[in-house]
């Protein structure tokens, strides 16, 4: 599946929830990952993110979609990470 995850969480652990994100999925821009993966790896990510963020005070949201072909994208502005160019 298709996943667009993006995260405001506080800043001080901000730095280990990119690094977590960033085994799994594609940094876009700040606190907004994409990219594929299956439902298993999913729910590690989610398992180990739950870890870290406090509830009360922090959010993640995900989007899923079937495949990536099925999702516009359009990008106006500075594109943070070109993704078309790794090989």
């Amino acid at each position: 599946m298709y996943v667009i995850l993006v995260y405001d969480i506080n800043v001080k652990r901000v730095g280990k929830m990119l690094k977590l994100c960033r085994k799994y999925l594609n940094w876009v821009q700040n606190s907004v990952f994409e990219g594929e993966m299956t439902e298993s790896q999913l729910e590690e990510l989610l398992f180990a993110a739950k870890q870290l963020i406090n509830a009360q005070t922090d959010s993640i949201i995900i989007f899923k979609n079937r495949d990536e072909k099925w999702l516009d994208k359009q990008i106006v502005g500075l594109e943070k990470s070109n993704l078309g160019t790794i090989l």
